[in-house]
């Protein structure tokens, strides 16, 4: 009876959030079809690499720098400072509304950001594992988009 209840439990705490990470295909197709292949000259394997090392393809996660500093949330780990309800809110949207596995409002925020000076830069985990690789094309590997 107590294992039953340990993995009850265990099965609970689990699914949950396993349930709520994307396939690299799917956030690929998604992103396509939200607009971001070739979005201000990034290519949708850029993207799909961003979303990787932001999130591990999670559009729910959610990550607290460190407290009483930022927050990332979403597919993009989009910083609630400056751009969701938390924040300045310079994509008007809350920041709940940026962990909806549809994307959409991920997208919509994110094409605001890239369109800043700093475009995919904004990122420090692109400009780290994205911008100069040369391996990007195995982001859509086997994808049928």
């Amino acid at each position: 009876m107590k294992a039953f209840v340990v993995l009850s439990l265990i099965g609970y705490l689990v699914v949950p959030g396993a349930a709520a990470v994307l396939g690299r295909c799917v956030v690929a197709k998604r992103l396509q079809e939200g607009g971001l292949s070739n979005f201000e000259g990034y290519s949708l394997e850029n993207w799909v690499c961003l979303a990787y090392f932001e999130s591990k393809f999670n559009p729910v996660a959610v990550y607290e720098n460190s407290p009483g500093a930022y927050m990332g949330f979403g597919l993009f780990q989009i910083r609630n400072t400056d751009w969701c309800d938390k924040g300045k809110n310079l994509c008007h949207v809350s920041c709940s509304a940026l962990l909806n596995p549809d994307l959409k409002k991920t997208i919509e925020c994110a094409k605001k950001i890239v369109k800043g000076k700093e475009g995919m830069g904004a990122w420090p985990s692109w400009t780290q594992n994205c911008q100069n690789s040369d391996t990007l094309e195995r982001w859509l590997d086997g994808c049928r988009l």
